[in-house]
């Protein structure tokens, strides 16, 4: 599946050295680097979270993630019902 064009700034000299790097790459190294990019990524959300919500702990945030990652029936059931959050 390709990206439309408008989102793509990757030159397609680039695209190959990236697939070859992939294609090289162990199955251990490529569940590294999604777990990188993973927490990467989690961290970028907690971020925009916290500017957006100042007055929140870092377990608030944390539980807001989850809300947006999970929905609020499944942390509900494993965390308990909301609290007006």
């Amino acid at each position: 599946m390709g990206r439309p064009p408008y989102l793509d700034d990757t030159s397609a000299e680039a695209r190959e050295v990236q697939q070859r790097l992939y294609e090289s790459m162990t199955p251990s190294e490529k569940l590294t680097r999604m777990r990188e990019l993973t927490l990467a990524v989690n961290q970028l959300a907690l971020a925009g979270l916290a500017t957006r919500n100042p007055d929140e702990s870092r377990q608030e945030l944390l539980l807001r993630l989850a809300r947006m990652r999970l929905g609020d029936d499944l942390v509900d059931r494993v965390y308990g019902a909301r609290d007006g959050a």
